[in-house]
C-alpha cells in the first residue's frame, strides 16, 4: 500500500498546478526589475501572484509584500508595529516560536496572553492588559499550528481597536482551510506561507491594513515597493500565487476533512486518546491527540513503519522530548510529551484518515499490552 501523508500543517505536498507554474518560470528566468521582455514577463508573474494571494484573504494587492516565508514576515510585522510607536507586546501563550522569539528579542516588555484548557485566548485578561499604560502590539494566530484551535480574532480586534493598539494575526495555518478575510478579522497585519497551501517552501507574505506603516527589514534596492530588498524569487512567488488560487477554489471541499477527521477521532478517543482542543472550534483538517506515558517520538516511529506519516505536537532535540507548548499552556502537562498531530490537505482522501486511525489504535493496544506486562513483572 502507498504511504499515507498526514502532515500538511508542517508542509503541504506541492500541487501539480504549482509544479507546472514553477517549471515554466524557471525556464524563463528573467530579472523582474529588467525592462526587456524576459524581465516584463517575470514582473507579470509576480503581480499575478500578488493579486491571487490578496484574493485569498480579501485584501488589496498593494497590501501584499512577498518574503522568504512566515518567519520573516512575522518579524517584519512586529518590528513595524514597534516602529509605529508600540511600547510593549502581548503575545498569545500558544503562538508559533517565530512570533514568540521575535517578541522576546525586540527589547520591549513582553506579556503572555493566557489560554484556557481548550487553548482559546482569554479575552477578559486581554481587556485588562490593554488598559495598562503603553500602546501594545497584540500577536494572536488565527489558528494554532498544533491543535488547530481557532481564536476569537474579531473579539480581540475590538479590544485592540478601543485601546489604540496594533493587532498582528499569523494566518499561516488557517488560510486555505477556513475563510480568512482581512476586513472581517480587522487585523493591522497578517502573515501567510506558501508551503502550507500546497506551494513551494521558502516563500511567504506580509499583508497589511491600508495605512499601516510597514518598515523594511532588509536593505538594498527598492524591490517590493521598497519594503523588502533583494531580487524576487519569481518561480517561488508564481507558485505561491497558484497555490493561493487553488486553495481559494478548493475551500468548500476542504471542509470535507472535518467528517473524515471526526470519524478517525472517535476511534482513537475510544481507544484511550485525549483530544487536545476537542471541545472548541478547530481547523477541519487537524487532529491533535495525546496519551500519557507513550512519548511522541515512539508513536511517530511506530506509525512511520506502518506507512503513516504524521508529526509530534512537541519538538525533539538530541533524542529528548520537549513538552508541547500548546498542551502545556492548556495546563495539561501530564500529556505534553505524548502529543501527535494529524493534518490532511489537498491530496488527502477519506481512506488516509481511516488507515491512520487503524494503525494508531493497533499500535497503542500493543503498547499497552507490553506496558501491562512490565507492570506485572515489577509487581
Amino acid at each position: 500500500m502507498s504511504p499515507v501523508y498526514l502532515d500538511y500543517n508542517a508542509s503541504g505536498l506541492v500541487r501539480p498546478e504549482v509544479q507546472d507554474v514553477i517549471a515554466r518560470a524557471l525556464a524563463d528566468n528573467g530579472n523582474p526589475s529588467a525592462v526587456h521582455a524576459a524581465g516584463r514577463r517575470a514582473r507579470a508573474r509576480i503581480e499575478t501572484a500578488r493579486a491571487q494571494v490578496a484574493d485569498l484573504v480579501g485584501a488589496d494587492p498593494t497590501a501584499v509584500v512577498f518574503s522568504s516565508g512566515g518567519t520573516e514576515s512575522n518579524a517584519q510585522a512586529i518590528l513595524s508595529a514597534l516602529a509605529a510607536g508600540c511600547e510593549r507586546l502581548i503575545v498569545g501563550a500558544t503562538e508559533h516560536p517565530c512570533v514568540a522569539e521575535a517578541a522576546n528579542v525586540s527589547g520591549k516588555p513582553v506579556e503572555i496572553l493566557p489560554v484556557d484548557s481548550n487553548g482559546v485566548v482569554d479575552l477578559g485578561w486581554l481587556a485588562g492588559a490593554l488598559k495598562r499604560p503603553g500602546r501594545a502590539v497584540v500577536a494572536i494566530h488565527h489558528a494554532n499550528n498544533e491543535s488547530g484551535v481557532i481564536q476569537p480574532i474579531a473579539g480581540a480586534a475590538k479590544l485592540v481597536r478601543a485601546a489604540g493598539g496594533w493587532l498582528h494575526v499569523d494566518a499561516i495555518q488557517s488560510a486555505g482551510k477556513i475563510p480568512v478575510d482581512m476586513r472581517t478579522l480587522d487585523a493591522d497585519t497578517l502573515t501567510l506561507s506558501a508551503h502550507k497551501l500546497g506551494g513551494p517552501q521558502g516563500v511567504g507574505a506580509l499583508v497589511s491594513k491600508e495605512g499601516a506603516p510597514i518598515i523594511r527589514t532588509l536593505h538594498g534596492a527598492g524591490q517590493e515597493r521598497g519594503l523588502r530588498a533583494g531580487t524576487e524569487n519569481v518561480p517561488g512567488i508564481a507558485g505561491f500565487g497558484t497555490a493561493a488560487d487553488c486553495a481559494a477554489r478548493d475551500l468548500p471541499s476542504a471542509m470535507a476533512h472535518k467528517a473524515w477527521r471526526d470519524a478517525a477521532e472517535a476511534k482513537v478517543r475510544a481507544a484511550g486518546a485525549t483530544i487536545i482542543g476537542g471541545a472548541v472550534e478547530r481547523l477541519p483538517n487537524t487532529l491533535f491527540m495525546a496519551v500519557e506515558g507513550w512519548d511522541s517520538p515512539q508513536q511517530l516511529i511506530t506509525l512511520d513503519l506502518m506507512g503513516v506519516m504524521v508529526s509530534a505536537g512537541s519538538a525533539c532535540s538530541s533524542g529528548k522530548t520537549k513538552p508541547s507548548k500548546a498542551i502545556s499552556a492548556m495546563g495539561l502537562d501530564h500529556l505534553a510529551t505524548g502529543g501527535v498531530r494529524v493534518s490532511g490537505g489537498w491530496g488527502t482522501v477519506e481512506d488516509d484518515w481511516s488507515r491512520f486511525a487503524e494503525a494508531w489504535v493497533t499500535s497503542y493496544q500493543k503498547y499497552r499490552a507490553r506496558h501491562s506486562d512490565r507492570v506485572r513483572e515489577v509487581a
